[in-house]
């Protein structure tokens, strides 16, 4: 019997002042940490969180105006710390919030800074309207040599609520057995 496959979670959040059904809301932990955690109780995996190094601001203006500049300027933000070795990992998950209808360019750091060659990758994001807008075509480009597998999209004001929506994806991609 072969052994079971390590994963890997990786996701970036942010919290602060976010969007929130057409208004704003101050979020203490941010929604794609909720997911992420969410994810992460039911398998079990290990879980690292991108942070950048020069800090996304609390205030939901200041983050879109950045965001639009690094989409502008194809950036590629500093990670704060080391980053993880993907040796021993068959499957990574990767979670971000969809900004301007991508995920942001930090998740393009990560992917671009390590190898992914034989790995399968499963977004996840949280999104206001947009689902996982661009996400599998930028990870495909990005990581060439790694399979992007279905991901998940949630409404970030929905996603304390989304259980079954995460049980349902995890069952989907084979994840989570029955």
């Amino acid at each position: 019997m072969p052994a079971p496959a390590r994963i890997l979670l990786a996701y970036f959040s942010r919290a602060g002042v976010n969007y929130y059904y057409g208004d704003r809301r101050t979020l203490i932990v941010g929604n794609t940490e909720v997911l992420a955690m969410m994810i992460s109780d039911r398998l079990g995996c290990d879980v690292y969180r991108i942070e950048a190094a020069d800090l996304y601001a609390d205030d939901y203006d200041d983050t879109v105006a950045r965001n639009v500049r690094e989409q502008e300027a194809n950036a590629r933000p500093h990670i704060a710390s080391p980053l993880p070795s993907l040796d021993g990992y068959d499957t990574v998950l990767l979670g971000s919030p969809i900004w301007n209808v991508r995920a942001p360019m930090i998740m393009l750091t990560f992917i671009e800074s390590l190898d992914f060659a034989g790995k399968t990758i499963f977004p996840f994001a949280t999104n206001a309207m947009s689902g996982l807008g661009t996400v599998p075509r930028d990870y495909a480009a990005s990581a060439p040599r790694a399979t992007v597998g279905s991901g998940l999209a949630v409404q970030g004001e929905e996603v304390r609520s989304a259980a079954p929506q995460i049980e349902s994806w995890l069952h989907q991609v084979g994840l989570l057995s029955a």
